[in-house]
């Protein structure tokens, strides 16, 4: 089983619960219709890895989420993820009106920071991805359709959320195809500091 690390700790998550199309310029960006409903989906505990590839049997997109960790009946961590994407797969299921797990939850199509506690109810948090130091993506939880709060309750209505699985929240604009060689770079800000670094060179 793969694991992530938090607190310094090593932690075996059961599973990703994946929140999409929750901020609005992304969901204009890929010409999507805004749901009506929350769109979840889930990862498997094998998709986590720690290589960020630029190709599986097609090119990968990046994503990046802020994503927490779930512990005692709450969002007890914060981190950061890429979620990998096969985009033309993606959109051929989606014309189909078939799920998207073959272009999301494929092995190899997660990869998460380390995650740091956080209090209960943080509001304060913000993100950035620069690739090989130009900056693609920003987000934050007021940017976010659904905030974390929302989100946590209504996975929680269908669906048990054990300690150490971890909830990706969405990806802002800025999404893109994923090249070899390059170094993609994630910060998280809260309250004007810096809590989180991670980076990747693609390969």
């Amino acid at each position: 089983m793969n694991h992530v690390i938090c607190d310094g700790k090593s932690i075996i998550p059961s599973k990703i619960v994946c929140v999409g199309r929750n901020y609005a310029e992304h969901i204009a960006e890929l010409n999507n219709e805004v749901p009506e409903q929350m769109v979840l989906f889930v990862k498997p505990n094998s998709a986590i890895s720690s290589v960020l590839r630029s190709y599986h049997q097609e090119p990968l997109h990046y994503e990046a989420e802020l994503c927490f960790m779930v512990a005692g009946g709450g969002f007890s961590a914060v981190g950061l993820g890429l979620d990998l994407t096969k985009r033309q797969l993606q959109s051929e299921l989606k014309a189909k009106g078939l799920p998207w797990e073959r272009a999301k939850g494929f092995d190899g199509s997660a990869l998460f920071s380390a995650f740091v506690s956080i209090a209960p109810n943080s509001q304060q948090l913000a993100f950035t991805l620069h690739v090989d130091g130009t900056l693609r993506q920003q987000g934050d939880i007021g940017l976010m359709i659904h905030k974390p709060d929302t989100i946590y309750r209504e996975i929680s209505e269908f669906m048990t959320l054990n300690d150490g699985d971890i909830v990706m929240t969405g990806t802002p604009k800025g999404v893109g195809v994923i090249n070899a060689e390059e170094v993609f770079t994630l910060q998280l800000q809260s309250e004007g500091c810096t809590r989180i670094e991670c980076r990747w060179q693609a390969q």
